[in-house]
């Protein structure tokens, strides 16, 4: 793989989709409508799919591709692939909340190697240079030339006042449980793949994920994340959490930085 590409490709792509998104974001009305497992699904999603999907697949021919929005994907049994949520945090963006990210990944070997998260409405980019250093990039953003990139670092916790994230809208009494163990300064709530990002930049030091997710939604994060410092395991046993696993679904997780004492 040619990261310099890979990089300008995911992107770019990133900053295409985020554009249809907010179009529809912002007009007046749009229709939401369920999928087979009853989450619900936007034209902004399909939009942004389309988008992703035909550029990856122009620029990466011979790269499996696993998309959220194309059931047909998620039959592959595949180690090295592209994986893409186009609008992770739906709820969000119909409750207008602004916590919502596009999300595209490479992952090799079963570990998430390159990763871009877009949240449009809030202006925040990251994502993981050709080296795999993971940057925040200030906008107004080009889509043909970056911008000012700051390189991310994890913090160094103090495990006797912990900075902790949890999900907005999937928050329930076993993580709340889960939190207590800790000793905590601050909680704070965001939606979708954000908390990954806000792990890497230092803004939290630990964030548990005792749910369902599936690894489109995750992969993107758990890379920025890793290109910061920082580290993904499984929640039972602490190993690192893996992609390609049959039906792409995730066991409980936990993203964090690695001085963070874990329970």
């Amino acid at each position: 793989m040619d990261f310099d590409q890979l990089t300008l490709v995911m992107r770019r792509l990133a900053l295409q989709a985020g554009d249809k998104i907010m179009e529809i974001y912002q007009s007046p009305d749009f229709d939401v409508r369920a999928k087979s497992d009853d989450s619900p699904v936007t034209a902004a999603d399909e939009a942004a799919d389309a988008v992703i999907s035909a550029g990856l697949s122009a620029a990466f021919p011979d790269v499996p591709l696993v998309t959220e929005e194309q059931a047909a994907t998620h039959e592959q049994a595949v180690s090295t692939f592209l994986i893409v949520d186009p609008l992770d945090g739906t709820k969000e963006f119909i409750k207008r909340r602004g916590d919502f990210t596009v999300n595209i990944a490479y992952v090799v070997d079963g570990a998430p190697l390159r990763g871009v998260v877009y949240a449009p409405a809030k202006e925040r980019l990251f994502y993981t240079d050709a080296a795999g250093q993971t940057v925040e990039e200030t906008g107004p953003f080009d889509k043909e030339a970056t911008g000012t990139q700051t390189a991310l670092s994890v913090s160094t916790p103090d495990n006797d006042a912990l900075l902790v994230v949890a999900s907005k809208s999937h928050r329930d009494q076993a993580t709340d449980d889960y939190i207590n163990k800790y000793n905590t300064a601050d909680m704070k709530s965001a939606g979708s793949s954000l908390k990954f990002c806000l792990v890497a930049t230092g803004e939290a030091d630990i964030y548990p994920r005792l749910g369902r997710t599936m690894e489109w939604d995750t992969a993107a994060g758990h890379a920025v994340l890793a290109g910061a410092g920082g580290d993904v395991v499984r929640f039972d046993d602490h190993s690192p959490l893996q992609y390609g696993k049959p039906g792409f679904e995730n066991p409980f997780f936990i993203a964090y930085s690695p001085d963070v004492k874990l329970q």
